[in-house]
């Protein structure tokens, strides 16, 4: 296996452009390439794939234990692997869940990424800094950002005296900025765009960055000590999962553990499609960008009373996030305009001017529903600016960097509807539970018993 981490020294150092840039370069290479995204992120692995073209995963300490994470960095690594670090390298929830933690624990070495600007010798100062401030940390070297050329002799002799790879520097290239406006990936004229800057950055690598360097220097053994999930398979159900511009937020890993327990995942889109897929036995609706569509679904009449009278209906269903918002009365579009939704959720989801209740949490469950089981306690993420006048109040979330509580979600023995998205590893149950579910509904339905 050959894998290495790209690491910054903090959030904006430059991190994600130089991932682009080098993931970019070694698929232009021909090259057999994965990329990973340390923590939740649906974004950065969205882009990974469909724009650069590498197989994107994510990485994620606060939902899986060590050996879970390091089955899945098995799992799904090719025969070049990089993964992107999160914030700084030693940044995390209360010291955990960072880049640093991932490393060591999954013997990857590390490059991290130094903002240079406006710097000379104070960058020995930032080296040493994070060299020795904890041990093991896997740091092999560093990639010097926004380095002017009279500085790079500078660099190189750093890394010389503390034995350490210098791996390039990489120069200010505004033109080549990655907007927010990547988040959505909405239309192929965005993406073309996108790739002009991609393989633009991919250049500047070739000729910048030690790429040699860092293919050899990156290999390691097999990884051991990997835990992978116990899944009895009882037969197979189709579930329709809404995949399109509104809906896109979903974990590749979470898609192929329903895969491997007994799914067969039908795309549709509420954006074309009139209905729902036929003989389904299970609904997912994801995360996304419902709010910048609420026109067009809204006009799609038919396939929201279908969905509304199969989820009152008891089709065992997922709504997380955006796919939440889509389940209620109305939902405000970004045009500040309320347009009929699904109405399976009586209430208005609404835009705020900031992020709400952002972060890692854990899910309490004082009963049984779809997907939780009475007393469990399950890691999850939230990330959103709409809320919502009902946002249910059937799970306790605590915040894991406060502990603060709220109530949250709306659940049944056939729905989790909420904001809070779920990672199905941290807990495989999850998964059987709502596979187990659809197949029973569709079992009922085919003997008229529902």
């Amino acid at each position: 296996m050959n894998r290495f981490m790209i690491a910054g020294t903090r959030s904006g150092s430059g991190k994600t452009t130089i991932t682009c840039a080098i993931l970019q370069a070694l698929v232009n290479r021909g090259l057999d390439v994965a990329s990973f995204k340390c923590g939740p992120d649906y974004i950065d692995p969205m882009f990974h794939s469909r724009v650069i073209g590498a197989d994107a995963h994510n990485l994620d300490r606060f939902f899986c234990p060590p050996e879970t994470t390091r089955y899945l960095l098995q799992k799904y690594s090719r025969t070049y692997t990089v993964i992107e670090g999160v914030m700084g390298f030693y940044d995390g929830v209360k010291g955990a869940a960072s880049s640093h933690q991932l490393a060591v624990e999954t013997d990857t070495p590390v490059i991290l990424v130094l903002d240079c600007k406006g710097m000379s010798d104070s960058i020995g100062a930032l080296m040493q800094g994070f060299l020795h401030y904890c041990r093991p940390n896997g740091i092999i070297g560093f990639l010097f950002n926004r380095l002017p050329e009279s500085l790079a002799g500078l660099a190189r002799s750093l890394c010389e005296e503390m034995n350490v790879a210098f791996f390039g520097r990489f120069p200010s290239v505004p033109e080549c900025a990655i907007e927010s406006r990547h988040l959505g990936l909405v239309t192929a004229a965005e993406v073309a765009g996108l790739r002009e800057k991609t393989n633009r950055l991919a250049a500047l690598a070739e000729e910048f960055i030690d790429m040699d360097g860092l293919l050899n220097l990156t290999r390691r053994e097999p990884l051991t000590a990997c835990a992978s999930p116990a899944i009895v398979r009882d037969g197979t159900v189709r579930v329709a999962v809404a995949r399109d511009n509104a809906f896109c937020f979903y974990y590749r890993e979470n898609d192929d553990l329903l895969r491997e327990s007994g799914c067969e995942l039908i795309d549709f889109s509420p954006l074309r499609d009139a209905s729902l897929p036929e003989d389904i036995g299970g609904l997912i609706l994801g995360g996304g960008y419902p709010e910048l569509y609420a026109e067009k679904l809204s006009e799609n009449r038919a396939l929201l009373g279908e969905i509304r009278s199969r989820v009152a209906g008891g089709l065992p269903t997922i709504a997380e996030c955006g796919g939440f918002l889509y389940l209620h009365d109305e939902l405000q579009g970004e045009d500040g305009v309320f347009y009929p939704a699904v109405g399976a959720v009586s209430g208005r989801a609404y835009r705020t001017e900031k992020l709400r209740r952002f972060g890692y949490l854990h899910l309490h469950a004082p009963r049984d529903s779809l997907l939780f089981g009475e007393g469990w306690s399950v890691p999850a993420h939230e990330f959103h600016y709409w809320d919502s006048t009902r946002p249910g109040d059937d799970l306790t979330a605590r915040k894991a960097s406060s502990g603060a509580e709220y109530l949250c979600a709306h659940t049944s023995p056939t729905l989790y509807a909420g904001f809070p998205h779920l990672y199905y590893y941290s807990n495989p149950q999850v998964a059987a539970r709502f596979v187990e579910k659809c197949m029973h509904h569709k079992e009922a339905e085919n003997h008229g018993t529902n």
